[in-house]
């Protein structure tokens, strides 16, 4: 995941340009217009049909209790 540090870092090795975090974000979300985003915490693997299965079948079983 790419950092205000990072972003510096690289403007100042391609550029010789050394900015502060603040000056990085500026630059990224007012000059470029990026905005913050962040990857989502989702399995690839994930399988949404057994999962859909698994809320409708198991887990008003598990919920119920004995």
């Amino acid at each position: 995941m790419w950092t205000l540090e990072r972003v510096g870092e690289v403007v100042a090795r391609v550029t010789g340009v050394v900015l502060s975090r603040v000056s990085v974000w500026r630059l990224l979300t007012g000059r470029l217009g990026w905005s913050l985003q962040r990857p989502e915490r989702r399995a690839v693997e994930r399988d949404e049909s057994e999962i859909a299965r698994w809320v409708a079948h198991e887990w008003p079983r598990i919920k119920k209790g004995r």
